[in-house]
């Protein structure tokens, strides 16, 4: 098996707003991808002073683009459109230093829309829980 391309090959994203470092596994329906918190992320500077935490958001956007990572590595469109989050539940938080396991999980497609379970983990324990909807296409113009 080949490796996988890097992110910044499959991804539209670029930093300091990209939250996949690499792709571990990538399936029809499933993709698993990683992302390591050096410490040195602009936010840390404000979430919190003293007491730093990757904002919960930046957790889930790190699902998305895992999620984007697993369509667009198997060509179903030029971009994914995060279009919904849904059960979501935030179990502990996340510190510089820690690397995350970014794992999503296709359970339904219809037409361009996709729905993924998705996890996060830092090591073997669970840090988030939630269901992503998106959409996957061609990007829409920008009504002026």
């Amino acid at each position: 098996m080949s490796p996988l391309p890097p992110p910044t090959d499959v991804l539209p994203h670029r930093d300091p707003f990209l939250f996949v470092d690499r792709c571990l596994e990538c399936t029809d329906d499933r993709a698993v991808a990683e992302y390591h918190f050096s410490g040195e992320e602009y936010f840390f500077a404000g979430h919190f002073p003293g007491n730093p935490v990757v904002p919960g958001v930046l957790l889930i956007e790190g699902l998305a683009q895992t999620l984007a990572y697993l369509a667009l590595h198997q060509g179903e469109g030029e971009m994914v459109l995060l279009t919904g989050v849904d059960a979501n539940k935030i179990r502990r938080p996340v510190r510089p230093g820690e690397t995350v396991r970014y794992t999503v999980q296709i359970t339904r497609r219809r037409l361009r829309l996709v729905v993924a379970e998705g996890t996060v983990e830092v090591g073997d324990e669970l840090v988030v829980r939630a269901r992503l909807k998106g959409y996957v296409g061609a990007p829409r113009p920008l009504r002026g």
